[in-house]
């Protein structure tokens, strides 16, 4: 369990560290903000086409070989990132660096699920997930405050070596996880012709964006908004992943008691925090605050969005479990792409708050609608037998 949240770890930290030295980049780059914010989008965009590709293709490769290459990818995409010599090549770069992404958490949550004891398979995929939370409590902030100080090419340096330590993890450390029926491309691939798989992912695209377009823009928001030093920001990214470290837990634990329900109440919980951050944003303790919460509810969703599709799958679980995260990559290109553009229209950097708080609202309708139509099909197949 250790070796795989090491990976999420890696992966965490080089997803979320882009936007906390967004303005450095863009200084560097001779780009403003909202362009530079394309590299978010481009990492978010390999996700998105990585994660059903891989899973399909690979289907049939050994689940621990198959995890220790998308960590050796994931690692030379870091290395290409480094030293990327102009911003396309940069957003080149950090396209590769996202293919594997969701391949990994996707292999890495069903290893976790298959191996743990019964009624705990929530708990036990939010064990995988606390490495990409603990990213924003140490990795995030850490890897930030190096690339303002040294420059921020360092911090994709660091995240090279943590690729590197979690290769070695995979390679030492997890078992053969025989536990895992192998399947065939169209086996998984069919996954994508079952409404409740699709409806799931589209709840996560939608209702997940909200966080990403506060998050990407946060080191500017601290700053110019609420007042903060440069300084203060890695502090600040720190909350955010200490929440996301609590949303976790409970997330898993919510999920494992009622999958629906968690989802419901974290996306009921993301919608109330996003619009209140809109006011929040103007004092730099409730801004710190508000980053804590939003950091909370965003995570706390995540179990349960990927137990669900587990669920909804059935025989294709590696696909469902890869394209939660690309879904939640959806989430956060729209996310980034929506915040850039009422920034870019001159609303101001509270504004992507509010549209993320939209977003939520849509992904709370979109859930209810989902959770109906699951009810009405299980109707429908008791009434005919």
């Amino acid at each position: 369990m250790l070796a795989l949240a090491l990976g999420g770890f890696g992966i965490g930290t080089t997803e979320f560290v882009t936007m906390g030295l967004l303005p450095n980049i863009a200084h560097a780059m001779r780009v403003s903000e909202p362009t530079a914010g394309h590299a978010v989008s481009a990492y978010a965009l390999g996700v998105v086409i990585g994660a059903p590709v891989i899973a399909a293709v690979c289907a049939r490769v050994s689940r621990k070989k198959l995890l220790i290459a998308l960590m050796a990818a994931f690692t030379l995409g870091n290395v290409a990132t480094v030293v990327a010599p102009t911003f396309e090549t940069l957003v080149l770069a950090r396209f590769v660096t996202g293919l594997p992404h969701g391949a990994y958490f996707g292999v890495a949550s069903l290893a976790a699920a298959t191996l743990a004891p019964v009624g705990q398979r929530a708990k036990a995929v939010a064990a995988v997930m606390l490495g990409l939370s603990a990213a924003n409590v140490v990795g995030v902030p850490a890897a930030t405050w190096l690339g303002q100080h040294l420059g921020w090419r360092d911090a994709y340096v660091v995240v090279t070596v943590i690729g590197l330590a979690t290769v070695a993890a995979l390679l030492y450390f997890v078992p053969e996880l025989t536990g895992i029926r192998m399947t065939n491309p169209m086996t998984e691939l069919g996954a994508l012709r079952r409404p409740q798989v699709l409806l799931t992912l589209l709840v996560g695209a939608i209702g997940f964006g909200g966080m990403f377009a506060v998050y990407t823009y946060i080191s500017t928001t601290l700053t110019s908004v609420a007042g903060m030093s440069a300084g203060s920001v890695p502090l600040v990214l720190m909350l955010f992943g200490v929440g996301m470290v609590v949303g976790n837990i409970v997330g898993g634990v919510l999920a494992d008691r009622g999958v629906d329900r968690a989802i419901f109440l974290s996306m009921i919980g993301m919608a109330v925090i996003l619009a209140g951050f809109v006011v929040a944003a103007h004092n730099p303790y409730a801004a710190a605050a508000g980053a804590f919460l939003v950091g909370a509810t965003g995570a706390a969703l995540a179990p349960g969005l990927q137990t669900r599709l587990m669920d909804v799958a059935h025989e294709a679980q590696t696909l469902a479990a890869a394209l939660n995260h690309a879904a939640l990559n959806i989430a956060n290109a729209a996310g980034a792409w929506l915040g850039g553009a009422v920034i870019a229209a001159g609303f101001g950097y509270t504004a992507p708050a509010l549209v993320g708080a939209g977003l939520a609202v849509v992904g709370v309708l979109l859930f209810l609608g989902t959770v109906g139509a699951a009810r009405r099909d299980a109707r429908s197949a008791a009434a005919t037998l």
